[in-house]
Order: C-alpha cells, then structure tokens, then sequence
C-alpha cells in the first residue's frame, strides 16, 4: 500500500472483512494509545512543577470535563455513523449534506458550550463540594478549557467524519501531533512561564484548536468525494435528527458508565486507604488492557455503516464473525499477559507487598472478563453502524446500574469480616466479572434477534 493510499479514505465493502477491520483497527488503537497519554500529560507537569494542590485542582475538574467529553463523542459517534452509510452508499448528495449538517452542529455546539460552560462553572463546582483551597484554580481552568471549546468539537466532530469514510490514519496522525504539542505547551506555559493550572488548560486548548484545523484543511482536500457548499451547510431537519438521535444513545451509554464508577467509587473509599490506591493501580492497567476492544467496537461501527450504505448485509454478518474472532483473540493474549506478568505490571506502581498481592488477587479475577467485553464491543459497534442505536444504551444501563452496583454492594456485604468490616475488596472486580459476562449474553442474543437487519434496511436508502 503506498503511503499516499494510508492517508485517503477507505472503501470497506470490497475485499476481505479481516484486513479491512485490521487496517482501520490498528490506527484506532494506537490513537486510543496517544488519548490515555496525552490525558495524563496535563496531571503528571502540574503535579511536577506546581504542586499538589495544582493536581487535585485538575482531578476535581475531571469529572465535569469527562461529561462534556461524553456529549461530544455521541455527537462524533453520530456523525461517524451517517457519514459511513453515506460513503458507502456512494451517495455523493447525502454525504455532502450529512458533511455540511455535521459542521453546523458543530458550530452551534460550540457556541453553546462556551457560553453554558462559562454560566454553571462556578455554581457547579460549588455543588460538587470542590475545597476551598483549588475552586479558584478549577474556575481558571474550566473557563480557559470552556472559551476553547471551539478546538476540541471540531476535532471530535472532523475525525469521527474522516473515520466514517475509513479514513483512521489521518485521524491518528493529527492526534499524535496534538499531543507532541500539548506536551511541549504544558512545559513552556508551566515550567518555564510559571502560569500554573491555567498554562495546562490553555496548552490543551491550543493543541486541540491546531488539531481540528489540520482535520479541516485535510477535508477540504476531499472534494473528490463530497462537495461542501452553502447548500449543504444548511441545517436540514431530517439529516441533523438522524446525527443526534445516532449520537446521543452513545454519549448517554458514556455518561452512565461514568456515574455508575461514582457511585461504586464510594463503596471504595469505605475499604480504606489500600483498596483505594489498588483500585487506582488496577484502573490504570484496565485503561490500558480495554483499548482493543474499544478500537474494535468503533472500527465494527465504521465496518457494518459503510456496508449498510451499500446494501451488503452479508459483509456485515461476515464481518461480524471474524471481528469477533480477532477482538477475542486479542483480548485472550491480554488475558493471559495479566494471569501470568499481572506481578511485574504492578511492581511499576508500588514497592508494598500487601497492596501487590491485592492488586494481583482482584486483577486475576477482572481478566477473564475482557474477552465477554470484546463480544459487547464488537456486537455494539455493528449494531451502531447499522443505525440500531439504542440497545447498546440499554444494554450499558443493565449491566452497571441495574447489576453492577448492586452486586458490588451485595457481595460487599456478603463477605463482611473481621479483616474487611466493609467487605472484601474482590468483590469489586467480582461485580465487574458478573456485568461484563452479562453484557456480553445480551448483546449476542439482542444481535441474534436482528433487529439491526431491520434497522440497517430503513437507514440505507439514499436521502
């Protein structure tokens, strides 16, 4: 493949189903990869060269930042869902007019992003009990972060249209170098220029500005494909309805996964102290082990949205089963990487003994589970791109508020002791085990139902 080939956008309704998921897989990964770093970039400077009180600044923001971050990866996850059926349909009128809707949106969410996040700072941060001691830097940042709300819609929105025309590497490629950026912008401004929190929200906001242009100019470059013209930017209800009402059921399945790890946060923080930082250490590993099946989920939606267009349900089942073979596969290796060096990953995060063996003990129990999270991956991201939208979100909805926590609580207080008057901390990664297994056994029998078929043969029609 020639490198011109790598930065171009991909049609996946010819060729084997296996190399077509591998190609657009591999550079989701790794940019998956570049996000987890590049999201602890911010933390590990402030915390360097500010202070502690700088780093539990940015952490207490963390949480408003990531429900922002779940509107706009529905939106994206929309976006990238109409732009494949599109693409693939060879529909050059609805792609341009799904194009142009998608930039509008854009817009009008960041202005209302801006001007919103500006008004509830502060009153939210009061009501999330946020200590006297870091509201004011928090304040800084999420109003530095709020006025570049610009840069980061627009990446989100641009490179889920670019993966959508399976595109992946040009996605990849501006997000690696947002991130080399953001790195050198968080020394200068921090560091060098001493300005603190602010330095490390504005270093991110430049980076992701720069981000989303190069996403832009590399659309423009397109017009082989689509044609962007006033006409296509007009927001038409029809097309606008069909992004949101795609996205939204994803942003609210991200939105629900992170209260749920809130409220179980709390049956953590009651085990004490060496609970708490295991449970730190394992979700670190977990970020990392869950990035396959998180590159698979979105690579199948992309897959099954390009073939819907097409009207080749066939690919999409055959697809479906050696996507589920490789997901698998992969998440298998990282099974057994954790059942046999799970010891050496944690000695790079603590010398004590006692929090190591913990570590381990609850690790090996979470383990045997990402293959059940590679079946829900990938069985959510085709039923996505076939435009079957909502039993994901129920399925999320089952598996972490309906099981998840009560099942924590549960087995916390069935193996109450003397040693853990709380609970034994396995019961955590026992909780998790059980709602992965669960997920995993809706998803296969909601997708053997084929409502998805159904779903796929109304949305493929060209607009």
């Amino acid at each position: 493949m020639r490198i011109r080939e790598l930065f171009s956008a991909k049609d996946m309704t010819q060729g084997a189903p296996w190399r077509r998921i591998t190609e657009f897989a591999v550079p989701m990964l790794l940019g998956n990869l570049a996000q987890q770093l590049y999201n602890t970039v911010d933390s590990i400077v402030v915390g360097k060269y500010v202070g502690d009180n700088a780093l539990a600044a940015v952490g207490s923001a963390a949480p408003i930042l990531n429900l922002l971050l779940a509107l706009f990866v529905g939106v994206a996850t929309g976006a990238g869902i109409v732009i494949s059926q599109r693409f693939g349909a060879g529909d050059r009128k609805g792609l341009s007019r799904a194009i142009g809707n998608c930039l509008t949106l854009a817009t009008i969410a960041s202005l209302g992003t801006m001007v919103i996040g500006l008004l509830i700072t502060k009153p939210l941060l009061s009501f999330l009990d946020t200590p006297a001691s870091i509201i004011g830097w928090c304040t800084d940042y999420l109003h530095i972060f709020f006025l570049g709300a610009a840069g980061f819609t627009f990446y989100n929105i641009l490179s889920g249209i670019l993966r959508g025309m399976g595109d992946s590497v040009s996605a990849l490629l501006f997000l690696l170098v947002a991130a080399a950026l953001n790195t050198v912008l968080d020394l200068w401004f921090v560091a060098g220029l001493g300005m603190g929190v602010a330095g490390v929200s504005l270093a991110t906001v430049i980076a992701q500005a720069i981000s989303a242009f190069l996403c832009f100019i590399k659309l423009m470059r397109m017009g082989n494909i689509f044609d962007l013209t006033p006409e296509s930017l007009r927001l038409r209800k029809d097309s606008a309805w069909r992004i949101i009402t795609l996205g939204v059921p994803s942003g609210i399945t991200q939105g629900i996964m992170a209260v749920a790890m809130m409220v179980v946060q709390s049956l953590t923080n009651s085990m004490g102290e060496l609970v708490i930082a295991c449970n730190v250490i394992i979700m670190r590993v977990d970020g990392f082990a869950m990035m396959p099946n998180m590159s698979f989920g979105q690579t199948m939606s992309v897959y099954a949205g390009q073939n819907v267009g097409a009207g080749r349900l066939d690919r999409v089942q055959q697809g479906t089963k050696q996507g589920l073979l490789m997901a698998a596969g992969f998440s298998a290796a990282i099974t057994a990487i954790l059942l046999l060096f799970g010891r050496f990953l944690f000695d790079m995060f603590t010398d004590t003994q006692q929090l190591m063996d913990l570590a381990v003990r609850m690790m090996r129990i979470m383990a045997v589970g990402y293959v059940c999270v590679s079946v829900s991956q990938v069985l959510g991201g085709v039923m996505r791109g076939c435009g079957q939208t909502m039993p994901p979100m129920w399925i999320t909805m089952l598996t972490t508020i309906v099981l998840r926590i009560p099942t924590a609580y549960g087995l916390a207080w069935l193996t109450r002791c003397e040693a853990w008057p709380n609970g034994q901390p396995e019961a955590l990664s026992a909780s998790l085990l059980i709602s992965w297994a669960m997920g995993a056994l809706v998803s296969w029998l909601v997708f053997r139902r084929g409502g998805w078929k159904k779903k796929a043969l109304a949305v493929c029609e060209p607009e």
